[in-house]
């Protein structure tokens, strides 16, 4: 099962998100031309 979030939402006013799971911290980002990109 899964879970819908506009991005609008998860993001805010920011351009970063950061994503805590299983003791790893991973950042979420919106690039300049509008694609999201997840790094660990």
């Amino acid at each position: 099962m899964s879970k819908k979030i506009d991005s609008k939402i998860l993001f805010g006013e920011h351009c970063v998100v950061k994503i805590a799971h299983e003791g790893s911290v991973y950042v979420l980002r919106i690039t300049k031309d509008n694609k999201l990109i997840l790094t660990k």
